[in-house]
């Protein structure tokens, strides 16, 4: 019977054992699929990122008027040192401010403040 016994026993922990393993490997499928949606995260990012970042650079002249009020309203004493524009008509504009900042605005085409980043120099 001890022989009997010991099959028996080894016989369960190979399923134990398969049982484990396959939880495991569930367990490792999951964390891989978190892994690829993280991946497919990022990659959406950073194709807002470079949509975003799609701009062509422009004249300061060329910027429109109601875009050059809003800026010298918010960033009182700045200066338009470059301007880009994208397809949607958003402005990205980098000024120098009075007190020796960097600023990058970021606006939609009717002006409104979408983003405003200072960059002390």
């Amino acid at each position: 019977m001890n022989a009997q016994t010991d099959k028996e026993t080894t016989a369960m922990n190979v399923q134990n054992k398969t049982a484990v393993e396959a939880q495991i490997e569930s367990n490792l499928d999951i964390d891989q699929d978190a892994v690829m949606s993280e991946e497919n995260v990022e990659a959406v990012q950073e194709s807002a990122v470079d949509a975003v970042q799609d701009y062509k650079e422009v004249k300061t002249s060329e910027v429109p008027q109601n875009i050059k009020e809003v800026v010298a309203k918010t960033q009182k004493g700045a200066t338009i040192s470059k301007a880009y524009v994208n397809a949607e008509g958003e402005y990205k504009l980098q000024l120098a401010t009075a007190d020796g900042k960097n600023v990058t605005v970021l606006t939609d085409a009717n002006g409104q403040l979408i983003q405003n980043e200072i960059k002390k120099q």
